[in-house]
């Protein structure tokens, strides 16, 4: 049933695999530059007296590793000494697919420059399991987004982070102190397929991975991505049936 329709079939361009390692190296370049410095601290002032309750620190670090990534990226912008070929940094807007969207110079065929989406993933290195299998995105959004521009480079990274608290002396007051211990870049659809799973339960159901601390890559075109797309939403009890109502929802197919 699903091989007899007329797919809309996104081809990304010739030189996608050279952008999307292009993309990952700066990305590395830019938070290994930042950990090395001592720029890896996210400093917390609280009046609790026991400081920040650890045990719940995963569910906070999310928005501020999120900030420090983009400060991060910013801060290479402003730098006139700026050897990243960074050209622009955006904050996604709530509801993106990207947390950052970042633009690096490079010369293509038909264009000077590349784009990166990238989705932090922040994880705990204090907390067992902490952020191990995040979720990443709605399924019907990400599979219509790869036909709308096969060429789209989404790239996760995922930080891990340690939290520990200290006294100010001068205040009295405990200062939390975020530390970025780790870090990894990959691009979603180079994915194995062990790594990435679906979960029907919210909406077209979200794609997630696995642990995204052990990951393994695959490289594959944008098409194939699609179809192991839909080869997950059809295995779970979405069926066929959900996945051909998203199909034609989102207009994958051409068929009358």
């Amino acid at each position: 049933m699903y091989d007899s329709h007329d797919f809309k079939i996104p081809l990304e361009a010739d030189d996608y695999i050279e952008c999307s390692a292009f993309v990952i190296e700066k990305i590395e370049a830019i938070i290994s530059a930042a950990m090395d410095t001592g720029r890896n601290k996210i400093l917390i002032d609280t009046n609790l007296k026991l400081g920040l309750p650890m045990e719940n620190i995963n569910k906070i670090a999310g928005p501020f590793v999120e900030a420090w990534a983009y400060e991060v990226f910013s801060e290479v912008i402003e730098d006139d000494a700026n050897t990243y070929d960074l050209l622009n940094v955006e904050a996604g807007e709530r509801l993106n697919l990207a947390d950052v969207i970042l633009q690096f110079k490079r010369v293509r065929k038909r264009s000077q420059s590349v784009t990166g989406h990238v989705d932090v993933k922040a994880t705990s290195n204090d907390i067992k399991n902490s952020g191990k299998s995040p979720n990443i995105t709605s399924f019907a959004r990400i599979r219509t987004e790869y036909v709308k521009n096969p060429d789209m480079i989404f790239i996760i990274l995922s930080i891990k982070h340690s939290v520990y608290s200290t006294r100010n002396d001068e205040t009295k007051m405990m200062m939390g102190i975020m530390e970025v211990v780790d870090f990894n870049a990959y691009d979603l659809k180079n994915l194995s397929d062990r790594d990435l799973s679906y979960n029907p339960a919210l909406g077209s159901g979200q794609i997630q991975v696995r642990d995204i601390h052990y990951v393994t890559l695959t490289p594959r075109t944008t098409w194939e991505f699609c179809q192991l797309l839909d080869r997950k939403c059809i295995a779970s009890r979405k069926g066929y049936n959900e996945w051909l109502r998203y199909a034609k929802q989102n207009q994958w197919i051409k068929d009358d």
